[in-house]
């Protein structure tokens, strides 16, 4: 799935090997409400909003890859949006406040308590990861994930997009949605630190309400770090995530590529449609180096004027 500036793209492979690809207009809300888009709101409507588009983009891969056990209605959706929240809040929230409080036998300090309870938030949310990265199923979902990367580095770099282009660019994006989660809990780490130790209850609750607070910080430092990547601080900032997104993303098959690539072209804006589809000279040679970008993303961004250009960037 990727979503550029006005269309939402979802390319399936099908079982008799060719691809559908389905477009259709974000209709942002923030479109209707122009104060939605207000730094630190548009960060919490835009969480919400690829939710649902992501959840819509299961359903449809579902259909049109013929599984038409895994199709969801809005019903079905909204259940499984509710079911998920309610789990992430149980595994990220509720367990790990709820463990801070054998250290109350050591310390009552609610800062250093509020800290630890952070720690191990942390500490879950890598587990997490760990784990479902081992499982097959998952290790190819991340496989696409990567390609999704790829392809956009190479329409960032304003190179044609092919699979041979696309193969030599790198699969750690400061735009990735893992350096966003791992934003999130470092984020959280700090504001929580200072709310008190309070009740169960009230602990659980307090850190559910300040979560858009959380993810609205967050959204505004991501989108601040994949316009200036080629700073050294902000680079040092975001490391953590890209390094996570070792776990997140895989090389992906050709085949895989070229879903990406279908789904990017689907998207692009109209005038740049002829420079994606074109062939790549021989001559041209790509900026961004394997081995560094896979040490950590060193490369810096080369599209900046590509990012200045769109209020919102084609992104997965």
């Amino acid at each position: 799935m990727m979503r550029g500036p006005k269309d939402v793209a979802v390319a399936v492979r099908k079982a008799d090997g060719t691809i559908d690809v389905d477009v259709h207009p974000v209709n942002s809300i923030q479109d209707r409400h122009p104060i939605l888009k207000k730094p630190l709101i548009r960060g919490v409507v835009v969480l919400i909003e690829s939710l649902i588009m992501g959840m819509k983009a299961l359903s449809y891969s579902a259909q049109v890859s013929g599984d038409e056990d895994e199709e969801m209605d809005d019903k079905d959706m909204a259940l499984t949006i509710v079911v998920s929240v309610l789990l992430a809040v149980g595994l990220f929230i509720a367990i790990p406040t709820w463990s801070v409080r054998f250290l109350q036998h050591w310390t009552t300090n609610a800062v250093t308590l509020n800290l630890a309870e952070g720690v191990l938030r942390m500490a879950i949310f890598l587990a997490y990861i760990a784990a479902i990265s081992s499982m097959k199923d998952i290790q190819r979902v991340f496989q696409y994930h990567g390609a999704e990367h790829k392809t956009i580095f190479t329409y960032e770099a304003g190179l044609p997009l092919t699979v041979e282009n696309v193969r030599k660019f790198p699969r750690l994006h400061p735009r990735c949605g893992t350096n966003f989660l791992m934003i999130v809990m470092c984020i959280s780490i700090f504001i929580f630190a200072f709310l008190g130790w309070p009740n169960l209850l009230e602990r659980i609750l307090s850190r559910v309400i300040l979560m858009p607070v959380v993810a609205g910080v967050s959204y505004e430092i991501i989108r601040f770090a994949g316009r200036h990547n080629d700073n050294p601080w902000v680079h040092k900032l975001i490391l953590p995530g890209l390094l996570l997104q070792k776990l997140t993303t895989r090389e992906p098959a050709d085949e895989m590529i070229e879903v990406a690539i279908a789904s990017v072209k689907a998207v692009v804006p109209v005038d740049e449609k002829a420079v994606v589809t074109m062939q790549v000279p021989d001559s041209i040679a790509l900026k961004a180096p394997v081995e560094a970008a896979e040490a950590a993303a060193e490369e810096p961004d080369a599209a900046e004027t590509r990012k200045e250009a769109a209020e919102e960037p084609v992104r997965e």
